[in-house]
Parts: C-alpha cells; sequence; structure tokens
C-alpha cells in the first residue's frame, strides 16, 4: 500500500528520466570495434575493468550475454568470509544524518529506525556468491524443475536471452529458497540465501563501510536511479562498486533477498511500515506477517537503498524487482572459490 503522501515524494515516482543513449553508447570506431575482436575471456575482463568506461563495459557484457559468459557457471563463483562476531545495524545517533543526507530523495526517518540499534552478531566461516543469480541460472533451474512462475520481470513470460548474464528480478522469497535446494540437489553441495547479517558483512567489510565501495556515494560504482541507466546491467559491470571481500553488485542492479524475516533489532523498535501490511500494530501481538528482508537497492530506486545497513522488502509495486544471491558455510569446490 502506497502512503498517502506519496504522489509528493521522489521516492515513489513512478518513472525515472528517459535513459540518455550517450551513458549507453560506446564511442563510434573504437571501443566498439575493438570489442567485436575480443574473445569471450577477454570480454569477461573487460566487464569488470574499472578502467573502461560504462559503456565498453556494458557493450562487452552485451556480446557475452549472446556469446556465452564463461563467468556463468553450473555451480556459483564464490568469495570466502571469515567468521567473526561483528557489528550490524546502525547506532540511533546516526539516525539523523542519515536522514539528512537522503532528504531530496524522500528517505523516512522510521525507514532508518529499522537498522538501530548497532548491535553483535557471531558469524562462522561463509562464502558468499560473487555475482547475484542470474536470468541464465534462473532458467535452468525452471527448465530443470518444471516450475511454472516466471519471473515477473520477463515480458510475457519470455527468456530474455540479451540479458542472460544479468541478475534475475521479480522473483518471491520461496522461489529464492527453491532454487538455492534445487542447487544444492545438483551438485551435491549445501547451498542457501545469506543470513541479513551475513549479507551485511559482506558488503561492508570489517571497517564497516557506508556502501560496499566506501563511505561516499559514488555513481560509477553502482548501478542505481542516479546513474542513468535505468535498467538491470550485467553482473560485474559496476566493479568499482565491488566489496571488500571481492563479491561484485552488493549496492544496485537489483536488490537481494536474504533468508530472514523482518524482526526488529535486539532492543530496536519495530517499524510497522507498509511492509508489514494493513493489520500491524506490534510485534508483540503478532498481528503481522513477517516480510522477507531484502538488501542492496536497484537499478530502479535511489541510492539510500544502497546503502549496507539498509534494511527493505519486496515492495508491492514493479518499482521493486527483487533477486538474489547464494551463499554456504561449506568451502566450495573446484572453479566456484576464489
Amino acid at each position: 500500500m502506497t502512503p498517502p503522501d506519496a504522489a509528493a515524494s521522489p521516492h515513489f515516482e513512478e518513472h525515472a528520466e528517459l535513459a540518455d543513449p550517450r551513458v549507453l553508447r560506446p564511442a563510434a570506431g573504437t571501443a566498439a570495434a575493438r570489442l567485436t575482436a575480443f574473445t569471450p575471456a577477454e570480454l569477461a575482463s573487460a566487464v569488470e575493468d574499472p578502467g573502461e568506461p560504462l559503456a565498453v563495459r556494458l557493450a562487452a557484457g552485451g556480446l557475452l550475454a549472446l556469446l556465452g559468459d564463461p563467468r556463468i557457471g553450473p555451480v556459483p563463483r564464490a568469495v570466502p568470509v571469515p567468521g567473526a562476531a561483528v557489528r550490524t545495524g546502525l547506532a540511533p545517533d546516526h539516525v539523523a544524518s542519515v536522514v539528512d543526507a537522503w532528504a531530496h530523495v524522500g528517505v523516512e526517518r522510521a525507514w532508518i529506525d529499522k537498522e538501530t540499534p548497532a548491535h553483535t552478531a557471531e558469524l562462522a566461516d561463509y562464502w558468499i556468491a560473487a555475482y547475484p543469480v542470474t536470468n541464465a541460472e534462473y532458467r535452468n533451474f525452471l527448465a530443470d524443475t518444471g516450475r511454472r512462475d516466471r519471473p515477473t520481470t520477463w515480458y510475457l513470460g519470455a527468456y530474455p536471452y540479451d540479458r542472460s548474464n544479468h541478475p534475475v528480478a521479480g522473483v518471491r522469497p520461496e522461489d529464492a529458497d527453491a532454487y538455492a535446494a534445487w542447487l544444492s540437489r545438483r551438485t551435491g553441495h549445501p547451498w542457501r540465501l545469506p543470513g541479513e547479517a551475513e549479507w551485511e558483512y559482506a558488503a561492508k567489510g570489517p571497517s564497516g563501510l557506508e556502501f560496499p565501495w566506501g563511505d561516499t556515494f559514488d555513481t560509477d560504482a553502482v548501478n542505481t536511479r542516479e546513474t542513468g541507466v535505468h535498467t538491470t546491467t550485467p553482473v560485474g559491470a559496476f566493479p568499482a562498486g565491488r566489496s571488500p571481500f571481492g563479491a561484485f553488485d552488493m549496492g544496485g542492479n537489483v536488490e537481494e533477498f536474504v533468508a530472514d524475516g523482518y524482526r526488529p533489532y535486539p532492543g530496536g523498535p519495530f517499524v510497522a511500515d507498509d511492509l508489514v501490511g494493513d493489520t500491524a500494530r506490534s510485534e508483540e501481538d503478532g498481528a503481522y506477517e513477517a516480510y522477507r528482508v531484502a538488501r542492496g537497492g536497484s537499478f530502479s530506486r535511489f541510492g539510500d537503498l544502497a546503502r549496507t545497513r539498509r534494511r527493505h522488502g519486496a515492495f508491492p509495486s514493479p518499482l521493486y524487482p527483487v533477486g538474489f544471491r547464494l551463499a554456504t558455510g561449506t568451502r566450495p569446490k573446484g572453479r566456484c572459490s576464489v
């Protein structure tokens, strides 16, 4: 349910400005011509090369979507995250500064209150996927299981072959869980969605960064509404936004479901916003159904959602397409470990 005053808030504007083709088109006769001579391995390197312009990275990813992306295999490439006692969440006295910093896009205090208070979470060693699950990987899951529900972002239900290496989006939490269970059976390895604290730590690292790349918002590092692309991009195409542990797209591109449903942090406030439904009164009386938490922000939303501590959910609107990435508590074998 959209708040009554949503029409006045930039956060709920239905459409962004139209993408500027100059942002997306490689310069004629230079980058475009050079890319056509690249091998798939060279194209994959170009996608993740921070020295290449965005247009070149996107063009390289677009070619790989059609040729086959060597970065996307039968098992996820995963990065190790050493276990630790980690600080999760936000100190209450920092809420006002976050709200002020993002007031220009309509951020409300209650949304940030969900992040409080800062508290300690004990994490064992784990591995988190370097990329979110892609359309190609999700297509294989649907084909192998016969599951009929298609992602809502697949136009008329058709597999977007030209975006095979873009993150899948427009799925439900139960779809993400089913994918993890399917891949576990198929590979014999225990894959799952990351816990909320695991996701946050993998994104912000031991230094507790505000964004996966640092403490200052940077449109060169993330695919959000501010960047101007206004659609999904090939995974890894924003290498400047790589997290401290080496995971891509933990800020922007698509939001990602985690394993946990919304609950207040220990000692924190229960926020009865639109995501918990019209019947929500309090946590104690149980008059709400916990929604699955999503993290990381997306191409369709503003950069406040790309903050590593931001807790969100699948808002009932096509403006919030959500995908997911996988994690595991057991060391992966072979090419899936870096």
